[in-house]
C-alpha cells in the first residue's frame, strides 16, 4: 500500500466514523485554552481538568493572572506535572499577553510561540482550535500513532507535522489532530496497543509488519 493509498483510507474512515472529534480539555475562551494546553504538557488532560476550575476561579481573566504571584498560582496547579515552571510560564506568559497584545491571546503561530511555556506543539493547539488554523499538532501520541500506522516516518514532531499537513486537506487538519490524539489516547497506547479492537488495523504499516514476522 503506498502512503497515499493509506492516508486516503484512514482519512476516510476517521470522517466517517469519528466526523466530530473535540479536545478534551476543559475551557470556556482562548485564556483558558493556552493555560490548560501549558498545564497539558507531560500531564493527563484529566490531572488539568482537576486544577483549572480553581485557577480560573481566582484568576477569571489573562489580566487577572498577570497580576497573580508566582507562589499562588504554584499552590492551585502543584499537582500537575512540573509545578515550578508551569506557574512562572503561567504568570509570564498572562503578562506579555496584556502588555504585548493587548489582552488577546494572538492568532498566529510565531506570535504564539514567543510566550513563556508555549512551543510549537501549544501554539499549534491554539491556533487550530480558537482560530480554526490550518495546522495540526503534534504531541507524543501523534508521534506514536503517525510512525505505527505508516503516515509518517519523522524523526522529529515537526517533520511529522510536515508529512501529516502534506497529505492531510486544510480543512480536515484542525480535526485530524483530535482524531490521532484519542486514537492514540484510547487504541494505540504506548504499551498493549489494542491491535485486535482497532478498526485501522487493516491500513496499519506496524500491525501489518508484525503479522508477517509471525
Amino acid at each position: 500500500m503506498t502512503r497515499p493509498e493509506r492516508y486516503k483510507a484512514i482519512v476516510g474512515w476517521f470522517s466517517a466514523n469519528m466526523p466530530v472529534a473535540q479536545s478534551e480539555l476543559d475551557f470556556a475562551s482562548p485564556y483558558q485554552l493556552i493555560c490548560a494546553v501549558v498545564l497539558s504538557a507531560q500531564c493527563t488532560d484529566k490531572r488539568v481538568n482537576m486544577v483549572t476550575p480553581s485557577l480560573f476561579g481566582r484568576y477569571p481573566t489573562i489580566q487577572a493572572l498577570a497580576g497573580a504571584s508566582r507562589d499562588d498560582v504554584y499552590g492551585i496547579i502543584k499537582s500537575v506535572s512540573y509545578p515550578n515552571s508551569k506557574s512562572a510560564h503561567l504568570v509570564e506568559m498572562a503578562r506579555r499577553i496584556v502588555e504585548v497584545y493587548g489582552g488577546e491571546v494572538p492568532s498566529e503561530l510565531d506570535e504564539l510561540m514567543t510566550l513563556p511555556g508555549v512551543g510549537r506543539k501549544t501554539a499549534n493547539v491554539v491556533a487550530s482550535i480558537v482560530y480554526d488554523k490550518p495546522v495540526i499538532a503534534v504531541d507524543t501520541h501523534v508521534f506514536r500513532v503517525s510512525h505505527r500506522l505508516g503516515l509518517s516516518d519523522g524523526k522529529t514532531p515537526e517533520a511529522v507535522e510536515r508529512d501529516l499537513e502534506k497529505h492531510i486537506k486544510p480543512e480536515l487538519r484542525p480535526v485530524a489532530h483530535h482524531w490521532l490524539i484519542l486514537h492514540g489516547r484510547y487504541t494505540c497506547t504506548a504499551r498493549n496497543p489494542r491491535c485486535g479492537e482497532c478498526a485501522l488495523s487493516q491500513w496499519c504499516r506496524d500491525y501489518s509488519t508484525r503479522r508477517t514476522e509471525l
